[in-house]
């Protein structure tokens, strides 16, 4: 049996769960600017598969990187690291 590289693992909140089996998750990283040295934030949203539904918006959730799912999917959530109130 042949073992997998080391999966693309992060960190995000989720911003929707209007669709079946799939929520929105936003990324916040902060990058240096190169001439000013100030921390900027930024931001990307990725489509990940949440097959039993369990997710709400706010949670702060692990997504891991898999195989295309669908036109935009390609991340499964892993775990719910914080649930919303």
């Amino acid at each position: 049996m042949k073992k997998r590289g080391m999966r693309r693992q992060l960190v995000g909140t989720i911003v929707s769960n209007k669709m079946d089996k799939t929520v929105v998750v936003m990324v916040e990283r902060l990058i240096k600017h190169p001439l000013y040295h100030k921390y900027i934030k930024r931001r990307a949203k990725f489509a990940a598969h949440d097959e039993n539904n369990t997710c709400q918006v706010g949670d702060k959730v692990l997504i891991t990187d898999s195989r295309p799912l669908s036109k935009t999917k390609r991340w499964r959530v892993s775990e719910i690291v914080v649930k919303a109130v």
